[in-house]
């Protein structure tokens, strides 16, 4: 057994990934499933397809490299968070579609609920803001809008989980109803500070205990699988951020990982303590082993390299994400186009569900290679905000961390160097960009007994290239304040 097989089920995508005893990439299967759009605002995916392409492509990279189940000494799951699934217990049947982390439906209830003063028990509890990003509104809108759920998930009939429950369920046949801490603490029902499920939270939304999972530390027991050719354990789950940061090796309190994927997500681990956020920013379980939890400020940005799939698909811009790395490089510099990428609202520090995108600064010059580099750059301001937000929450060490990145924007050199040049800060790109598989691989196979513990996979952490600030203050400054001016207009209307 030399193998961990690691399994991403993401927004757009599963993929599966096989690292070999030295945590190396072995090999990897992809498929790309269906989004579905049934109202403004809303973004839902057909459970089916998520399990599905899941099995498909474990299955597929399997064959692909000729492994097979006795090889492998244990799976990984990581996932997209806050999505939300409701199943039948005896069935296995969701009774309705799965309601993605970027849907915004409960957004006039969040705000109500807001207004009636709740927010100070939701965030002394959760370590989060009231939000419809969050999966506790949105299973009460399947509560609400499925004729008799309540009263079935009262009878213990329906069961809650996000998508690496419903994962796990499906491959151990039914026989676990598990998420792990980092997972259950982006519901909006998890005390993190208790470490259990929220009674308080839970009743007030009106959502039955009796249909939420046990949650389990990242580096445990899920069950065992006989889907793949023979018995496979499951020894590590963590939702996808939570998992980037283990795969980036952020072990110590100030260190800072940032992934770019279709939205972008930034965290800083803070140790053993929860920090309270005084600029909205949510404090979130970064990682627990052995029962204990390490803690970390978070800052959510809902449209990264999403922007750069609208350029394609939305707009026609371009065939290929890469090429938006050419059209930026030959932009006019003369032209200040900026793009505020709200397409489902604006996240931290903001955390404006009903905000919508706009572009500023457009003249009759503008073309493909402006909009390109506008659409590119908006990642770095909102990672700024971030940044901005974490140095004022953690002062003195945020303000000296080096920000580690990985996801499928990190690739792109144009877009890392301006993302150093608007933070100020360096930006460390490493060799294995796969960070999310290769943390939650590293969970199971430390599990498992054939990875290193936590020091040993820190040294393993190797650097691909760093990217120094290279740009002028006065330009970094006013480049930063011309996306203020930006977001507030676009907030204003």
């Amino acid at each position: 057994m030399t193998h961990i097989l690691a399994i991403d089920q993401g927004t757009t995508s599963s993929r599966a990934i096989l690292f070999d005893a030295g945590m190396k990439i072995a090999g990897v299967a992809q498929e790309e499933f269906a989004q579905h759009y049934p109202d403004s605002g809303w973004v839902e995916h057909d459970p089916d397809d998520l399990w599905q392409s899941t099995l498909r492509v474990c299955r597929a990279v399997l064959d692909k490299t000729g492994l097979s189940a006795t090889e492998i000494a244990g799976i990984g799951i990581t996932n997209q968070r806050e999505t939300t699934l409701v199943w039948e217990r005896e069935t296995g049947r969701p009774i309705h579609n799965a309601i993605v982390w970027q849907d915004r439906r409960t957004a006039a209830f969040c705000r109500d609920w807001r207004e009636r003063g709740e927010e100070e028990t939701v965030t002394a509890k959760t370590g989060l803001i009231i939000d419809p990003y969050f999966s506790g509104t949105k299973l009460k809108w399947i509560l609400d809008h499925v004729d008799g759920a309540r009263e079935r998930a009262r009878k213990g009939e329906l069961m809650f989980g996000t998508v690496d429950t419903w994962l796990i369920w499906n491959l151990t046949g039914g026989a676990v109803h598990a998420t792990d801490a980092t997972n259950a603490c982006r519901t909006m029902l998890y005390d993190i500070h208790e470490g259990r499920w929220s009674s308080t939270i839970c009743g007030m939304l009106d959502i039955p205990m009796e249909m939420l999972p046990e949650v389990r530390d990242c580096a445990d027991d899920f069950g065992t699988t006989d889907l793949l050719g023979g018995n496979i354990p499951i020894l590590g789950v963590a939702g996808d951020q939570q998992a980037a940061t283990l795969g980036q090796a952020c072990f110590a309190p100030g260190m800072l990982k940032s992934t770019y994927g279709t939205g972008c997500f930034a965290l800083l681990n803070t140790g053993e303590a929860p920090v309270r956020s005084t600029h909205r920013l949510l404090t979130t379980v970064a990682y627990q082993l052995d029962g204990k939890p390490t803690y970390a400020l978070e800052g959510s940005i809902f449209i990264a390299g999403a922007v750069v799939q609208w350029l394609r698909d939305g707009l026609g811009l371009i065939e290929q994400a890469s090429q938006t790395q050419g059209l930026a490089e030959a932009s006019d510099p003369q032209q200040r186009v900026i793009m505020v990428p709200a397409f489902t609202g604006l996240g931290a520090p903001y955390w404006d569900p009903d905000c919508r995108g706009a572009v500023f600064g457009i003249t009759r010059n503008t073309g493909p290679r402006e909009m390109a580099r506008a659409a590119l750059e908006s990642v770095g301001y909102q990672t700024r905000d971030l940044l901005e937000a974490m140095r004022a929450d953690w002062q003195g060490e945020a303000e000296r961390a080096t920000l580690r990145v990985d996801g499928g924007m990190s690739a792109s050199d144009w877009t890392m160097q301006f993302l150093a040049d608007i933070t100020g800060a360096p930006v460390d790109r490493p060799e294995i960009t796969e960070t999310t598989a290769l943390g939650v691989a590293w969970l199971a196979g430390m599990k498992a007994g054939i990875y290193p513990d936590q020091a040993g996979f820190a040294e393993s952490w190797k650097l691909d290239r760093s990217f120094a600030p290279e740009m002028d203050e006065a330009t970094r400054e006013a480049g930063y304040a011309a996306w203020g001016r930006a977001v507030a207009a676009t907030r204003a209307v």
